[in-house]
């Protein structure tokens, strides 16, 4: 009898444990399957999935807020889009079980905004059951912390202005001013033949087709009172017609025009591609589309600034969610001298080629031209589909920047040659040697394969070498020098170098491979042929050592940017090679003689480039000129190249005369 109650206690101790322990085990399930619906619905928020909402969320609750699945997803879209929402990042997430199997959850959010960080956001919801899962009890202010259902989300933006490039004694080569834009109001274009007739006078008055007036008009956001922007016109395209309104906008100016556009750049309208790259760009952002304007388009936009607020249903202000302050983008100012930019612009005439204009002891870079070019304020007004096909179908490439663009350089390079082998001593100025005729080659082994001159001297030193042009002389002397000698003293100067520019360029090469394994090809370099490739700035800023006493100065475009240098060969070489140059110019036989009389103590060597697929053919020809006077006040170089020079019948030597005067004024 006395064991009897003892069973029955164990037994009803047994019962609750089972039944306590099922409870336990009931409980920590549900918290289970609502802690991880919880961390669904973050994960989904954070990497913006917003279509995916909906199968973590209420079906009651988003029919309490008045939202269809797809009116949900889209006010999730359109707020975290509308804001520049990007790096969302969720952390301290808690759970507590509330009553009838609700949980509490909280957690905190972290995002960026196109107007910069929203400070950190604390949430809070419910997870109720639905079936035998848990979903989110959804209420608006899971999307802001404050939010009801009646709320707007309102994003304002305070555009900052683009700052001005500069030149160095202030002008404008970039800014902005007021222009006119002309646009349609569609409902004013009238129906059937009176709206054809209308665009049609539209279309003739302002020079753009039909189709593309049609296009603007097709464009989603376009209702039939809202003005449609066609094009910014000029002053006399400005006409009353019917359906046509102006209005005043601010937009980029260059007032250089096609004479600086390839250096400069223009901006224009952000692109699909733009946004995925920069989430912090509006879609109606204008941004730098090419030259200086996209090098340095953060700098010149600055930061947009403006307000993300939560409005409530009577439009008020309920909450400031952020406030950014405007900043306006910063002027850069250029070494370039707009009036020399001009003058060496139209300096090349109708030519294709280029010019690079630099200040030798400084490393200032004066001018940069590339010639055709395109007019950038065309593109920055709205440049008609057949103004724009009529740029990409030139033969002559006006959007090609041609001072970047590597070229073989020419009877140029034989400066270097030069000077490389006075150093190693395989060249001196009492050196002679005997070369007969006008084709030379090393032996037989060179086959049909010969280095020609274009003048029959028989005794040859280093001074007639350079009057003549002789490429024999230099050939000859590259061969003496070996290739080993001869590349280390070429890579004493620039090539394998990336520039610090705000160009893309490809480094100056000596050949395609590390080495030459041929003696032609060795040969071929010391006179400027073979595989040398230099760009019009490669080679201003090499041939800046004959300037300098065997230092090279590197380019620089930036004002107040420190000279930057180094020692390229010793300061006797490069003085004996200068002094060669001065002969190139004052002798009467000198390929640069036309230049005599503008300055006695001015430098030069001419070059030829012919580019040709065998020999015996004639090829194209490319003229070189480099220029310079190192005489106190009037201290320049100038390197020029023109393409196919035959075509306009004249050398880059001959179109660089006036422009040389004008420098030397």
């Amino acid at each position: 009898m006395k064991k009897k109650p003892l069973l029955i206690g164990i037994i009803v101790v047994l019962v609750l444990a089972i039944s306590g322990g099922s409870y336990y085990m009931a409980h920590k399930n549900a918290e289970q399957k609502a802690t991880q619906k919880a961390k669904q619905f973050i994960q989904i928020l954070t990497q913006q999935q917003f279509d995916q909402l909906p199968s973590v969320v209420s079906n009651q609750s988003l029919q309490k807020a008045h939202y269809t699945k797809q009116t949900f997803i889209d006010k999730y879209t359109n707020i975290f889009n509308g804001i520049g929402a990007e790096n969302l990042k969720a952390s301290d997430l808690k759970i507590s079980k509330i009553k009838n199997g609700q949980f509490q959850f909280s957690y905190k959010l972290n995002l960026a905004t196109g107007l910069g960080k929203l400070p950190t956001l604390s949430y809070k919801g419910k997870l109720i059951k639905q079936g035998k899962d848990y979903v989110i009890d959804w209420q608006p202010n899971l999307i802001f912390p404050h939010m009801e259902a009646t709320d707007k989300i309102s994003y304002t933006e305070d555009d900052a202005v683009r700052g001005k490039i500069l030149d160095k004694n202030g002008s404008a080569l970039a800014t902005n001013a007021e222009f006119h834009q002309a646009g349609i109001i569609p409902k004013e274009l009238g129906k059937g033949t009176e709206r054809t007739e209308n665009i049609n006078a539209i279309a003739q008055q302002f020079h753009i087709s039909v189709k593309e007036i049609e296009a603007k008009l097709d464009q989603k956001w376009v209702k039939e009172d809202l003005f449609v922007p066609l094009k910014v016109v000029e002053d006399n395209q400005i006409k009353k017609m019917t359906a046509v309104q102006y209005q005043a906008v601010d937009i980029r100016y260059y007032p250089l025009g096609k004479a600086a556009s390839t250096m400069i750049g223009y901006t224009g309208k952000v692109t699909a591609e733009d946004l995925k790259k920069d989430k912090t760009l509006s879609a109606d952002a204008n941004i730098g589309k090419s030259g200086l304007e996209r090098a340095y388009d953060k700098e010149l936009r600055g930061k947009n600034g403006g307000k993300i607020s939560l409005i409530d249903q009577n439009g008020k202000v309920k909450e400031v969610l952020l406030e950014a302050y405007r900043e306006d983008g910063k002027d850069l100012q250029l070494t370039i001298d707009a009036n020399t930019q001009v003058k060496a612009y139209n300096a090349l005439d109708n030519a294709t080629g280029a010019t690079v204009i630099m200040q030798p002891k400084t490393g200032e870079l004066s001018a940069l031209v590339s010639k055709p070019s395109y007019d950038p304020n065309l593109m920055i007004r709205g440049i008609s589909q057949k103004e724009y096909d009529a740029y990409l179908n030139d033969e002559r490439k006006p959007f090609a920047n041609r001072f970047t663009q590597r070229y073989a350089p020419g009877s140029t390079l034989k400066t270097v040659t030069a000077s490389v082998a006075l150093d190693a001593g395989t060249l001196t100025t009492d050196k002679t040697r005997t070369i007969s005729g006008l084709k030379w080659q090393k032996d037989k082994s060179w086959g049909n394969y010969y280095i020609t001159r274009v003048s029959n001297v028989p005794k040859v030193n280093l001074e007639t070498a350079f009057i003549y042009s002789d490429n024999i002389f230099f050939a000859q002397t590259g061969l003496e020098m070996g290739e080993k000698v001869l590349r280390k003293g070429f890579n004493q100067f620039i090539f394998g170098e990336k520039l610090d520019l705000p160009f893309s360029m490809e480094p100056a090469q000596i050949s395609n491979k590390t080495s030459f394994k041929s003696q032609i090809l060795l040969a071929d370099t010391a006179y400027g042929q073979g595989q040398v490739l230099m760009s019009p700035i490669q080679q201003a800023i090499t041939y800046s050592a004959f300037a300098n006493n065997g230092k090279i100065i590197y380019g620089h475009l930036l004002a107040n940017e420190k000279t930057k240098a180094k020692d390229a060969v010793s300061s006797k070489s490069a003085e004996i090679v200068h002094q060669a140059m001065t002969q190139v110019i004052q002798n009467p036989n000198g390929t640069a003689h036309i230049l005599n009389g503008i300055s006695s103590t001015l430098a030069a060597k001419t070059g030829t480039a012919e580019l040709k697929q065998t020999q015996g053919t004639k090829g194209q020809e490319n003229s070189f000129i480099v220029a310079f006077d190192t005489k106190k006040n009037q201290e320049f170089l100038v390197l020029s190249v023109i393409e196919d020079h035959q075509k306009i019948g004249k050398t880059a030597t001959e179109l660089a005369k006036p422009l040389i005067k004008e420098l030397e004024k």
